[in-house]
């Protein structure tokens, strides 16, 4: 199978990383300008930013909100076992009905889910998150 484009994209992207101090990446900030939100730090929460901008380069309409749980009703919702590397992964986080992370899935590793996406550990990367914490699979 075919990478497909937004996700080789959003590959291409790993190790961009925040720039401590009072500095900030031009990149992070790109990002943020595909949203509504059009942050101009790489302090801001920027998972979302990071979706919004991948699937917008590549002729996608996002939901271009910095909120990752925007992309909770966007597109259509498929089952775990259908989804493909690409497809876009919500989670809850936190104790607040709107707090969340969003970012790319890449693929199952027993009760964690493999992730590609911006803003983990304040880097674009592959991290784990539980399965439980999963609120929906969008497909691209």
């Amino acid at each position: 199978m075919a990478i497909r484009d937004h996700f080789a994209l959003a590959l291409n992207e790993i190790g961009t990383r925040e720039i401590k101090g009072a500095q900030n990446n031009p990149r992070i900030v790109g990002y943020h300008q595909a949203t509504t939100l059009r942050a101009t730090d790489d302090e801001t929460p920027w998972c979302a930013s990071f979706v919004c901008w991948v699937l917008e380069t590549c002729g996608i309409k996002s939901t271009r909100s910095a909120a990752a749980r925007s992309f909770e009703n966007w597109g259509q919702s498929i089952e775990l076992e259908n989804a493909e590397p690409g497809d876009i992964a919500v989670f809850r986080r936190g104790d607040k009905p709107w707090q969340g992370h969003v970012g790319f899935f890449v693929g199952e590793d027993g009760d964690r889910l493999l992730v590609l996406g911006g803003n983990q550990g304040d880097r674009v990367t592959i991290s784990s998150y539980p399965k439980d914490q999963l609120l929906s699979i969008r497909e691209v």
